[in-house]
């Protein structure tokens, strides 16, 4: 690795840092891409791209200036811990966890290392393992970091521990950075009473001109929330709607788009196609597929079933979408996606391929010996026909919501990362129409593929549809599947704590509290 003195630092790098210092990201981009130009060598000056690449969510480009960096200079341990943050991003935990543990040997007590490990074995369903490295740094080495114990939090609500996350997460926001995701997470509990001064607080924070963006954008949610639980619905509403608006500024949308990629779909994988690729993919009947849109019901469908006996549930995984990508073939932003129409150009036995290796790269999120798991990635519905070309025997459940109900649920859930379609009433009812179609269009071409359950008769009549689901999984009827709220599993989404409880009406009929304020929401979704 080139190594320099004060002395002989080059300015365009020294230029180049200091912007990225002030945050000014795309001045320094193009300078350190000029500089790479001349000298193509500098792993430094591909490190400093690369880490700007990751904050503009560009992980291709960033992966391989730190990959070829590395190649060069494997013992540049700041190129291989961005390339660690970069793995972890992607939500690639297993690969993360390779590059931290070549640090760790280096150096095992390096606080920054364990704490991206615990964050990697957490993403990756290894809470306990987390949870352990976390309680040493916290406790043994006595760290106070905002990250750490938000982090903490997170894990520790994961497992049902929620006293101690509500704990970590006022101990993030003693810290005095990045409060906004602290408060933000006790808002997203559902179940934490924010009292009058916690409510003066977060409001003296959105007031203070040196809240960064990220703070203010998670503060407006928490307090969104903390307002709709004291019944405030205008306050609520206020804070809502400019959270969504800034949140919407960060997360770009293109509805057209979506609703182009999914008529592109129910083209493709017309009849014909379906009749002509008719059982050629893995036969391995392991998965189910739980799909829909955030906020529908998907968590408590996934609670319902890993009570059972028979079926383990993991995560929002993300190997269907990434198949999508890797079809898809897009060298760059601009360039023409290859997915579906490459499909065609496939060999059948590449169908079969694919479903093994789906099978496989999901082993490492399965923990237990049962023999089915769940696949709870929502937007997934997208994708209904890739499933069924390479996993045929694959159970697909589809969970649905009152439309106003479930968009304006998710137009007031801030969400970790994707799903920019919540950020606005167009965008999510828009959305929500999208879905609508395509779920038509694989309910006509694969009749009886697809278990619809609807949440609201989910709530009404419990136990009836807990059996029609079973049925259609063919598993046999378990009374723990009924009790699904005593079941001790880790659960990461937003609804983790209401699928710790006894089924609830109170879910229903929500929105009619904001009626007044939805008119955009109901013109998308074109009802009077």
């Amino acid at each position: 690795m080139k190594t320099y003195s004060k002395e002989n630092i080059p300015d365009q790098l020294i230029e180049a840092a200091k912007l990225i210092s002030e945050d000014k990201l795309k001045k320094a981009e193009p300078i350190l891409r000029d500089y790479l130009k001349d000298d193509p060598m500098d792993v430094n000056a591909m490190k400093l791209l690369a880490d700007i690449g990751i904050k503009f969510r560009a992980y291709k480009d960033a992966g391989y200036l730190l990959t070829r960096a590395l190649d060069l200079s494997p013992d540049y341990d700041q190129a291989r811990l961005s390339y660690a943050n970069l793995l972890y991003k992607r939500q690639l935990p297993f690969e993360a966890l390779e590059q931290i543990n070549i640090l760790l040997k280096k150096e095992p007590s390096n606080i920054q290392y364990l704490t991206l490990k615990a964050v990697n074995l957490a993403l990756a369903n290894q809470h306990d393992d987390a949870l352990s490295i976390f309680e040493i740094i916290i406790k043994d080495k006595k760290v106070k970091n905002n990250q750490l114990h938000l982090s903490y939090g997170h894990t520790l609500r994961a497992v049902g521990r929620i006293d101690e996350a509500i704990q970590s997460y006022k101990n993030s926001i003693s810290t005095k950075t990045g409060y906004g995701e602290a408060y933000w997470g006790l808002a997203n509990l559902k179940t934490f009473d924010f009292n009058q001064d916690d409510i003066n607080e977060i409001k003296n924070l959105l007031n203070n001109k040196d809240c960064k963006i990220d703070d203010y954008y998670h503060l407006l949610f928490a307090l969104g929330k903390a307002e709709e639980d004291r019944q405030n619905f205008e306050g609520s509403m206020a804070a809502y709607s400019k959270g969504n608006h800034v949140k919407s500024k960060q997360v770009p949308w293109n509805s057209k788009g979506f609703s182009d990629e999914c008529d592109e779909l129910i083209k493709f994988f017309d009849e014909s196609l379906i009749k002509k690729y008719k059982e050629v993919g893995d036969k391995n009947s392991d998965p189910i597929f739980v799909v829909g849109l955030p906020r529908s019901g998907s968590t408590l469908i996934e609670q319902i079933l890993s009570s059972h006996s028979l079926v383990e549930g993991t995560t929002e995984l993300q190997n269907i979408i990434a198949l999508s990508r890797k079809i898809a073939n897009k060298k760059n932003a601009n360039s023409k996606s290859e997915y579906p129409s490459a499909i065609l150009n496939m060999k059948t036995s590449e169908f079969k391929k694919m479903g093994a290796a789906y099978i496989k790269n999901t082993l490492d999120q399965r923990v237990t010996d049962k023999p089915y798991f769940i696949d709870k990635m929502p937007n997934n519905f997208v994708h209904i026909g890739l499933i069924h070309l390479i996993l045929p025997n694959a159970k697909i459940i589809d969970a649905r919501r009152n439309p106003m109900d479930c968009c304006f649920s998710c137009y007031k859930q801030l969400f970790g990362s994707g799903q920019g379609f919540t950020y606005s009433q167009n965008r999510i009812g828009n959305y929500y129409l999208d879905y609508l179609k395509i779920m038509n269009h694989w309910d006509k071409v694969l009749p009886k593929k697809v278990h619809r359950v609807m949440y609201e008769d989910m709530v009404k009549n419990t136990e009836f549809e807990i059996k029609k689901l079973l049925e259609y999984c063919e598993l046999d009827f378990e009374e723990s599947c009924l009790n699904f709220y005593k079941t001790k599993r880790t659960v990461r989404t937003p609804s983790s704590e209401q699928v710790r409880q006894p089924i609830y009406k109170k879910g229903i009929g929500q929105w009619e509290y904001f009626d007044k304020w939805l008119d955009p929401l109901k013109e998308s979704l074109r009802m009077e």
